[in-house]
């Protein structure tokens, strides 16, 4: 049997391949210079996923959720420092939710996607960085 904290990386780094993967297919369509809200949609996927790969790095329980902000506000409660610099990234959940599906409501531009890009990316790095700096020496 495998020890627990083992296994907890092992998730967390799940989440960030997950993460990271989204990156990548938002970058490559962003580069078509079409797809914009599939672009937004994909960086916040992105983001998303390396805040939980935090939280189940941290071990703390969040719930089936979209929504950054909500994530953000579980990751401050135990890294304010790391959560301050992300502030921004909550501005990512409409493109999560409203955006997955057809509805009401304004295109995304491709500035708005790649400003959104650029904000998940800044998640992404932050997370890593961080994760790899806590990550015990062998």
């Amino acid at each position: 049997m495998r020890p627990p904290e083992e296994v907890i990386r092992e998730l967390a780094r799940e989440w960030l391949v997950k993460a990271d993967m989204d990156l990548s297919a938002a970058w490559a369509l962003l580069g078509t210079g079409e797809h914009s809200a599939t672009v937004a949609f994909h960086a916040q996927q992105a983001a998303e996923k390396a805040l939980k790969g935090f939280l189940v790095w941290r071990q703390v329980e969040f719930p089936k959720t979209h929504d950054i902000k909500r994530l953000l506000v579980l990751c401050g409660s135990v890294d304010a420092d790391l959560v301050g610099s992300l502030a921004a990234a909550a501005e990512l959940t409409p493109y999560g939710v409203d955006y997955r599906y057809p509805g009401d409501y304004p295109p995304a531009s491709m500035e708005a996607a790649e400003s959104a890009l650029m904000i998940a990316d800044r998640v992404v790095a932050s997370v890593v960085e961080r994760l790899l700096a806590e990550q015990p020496r062998q």
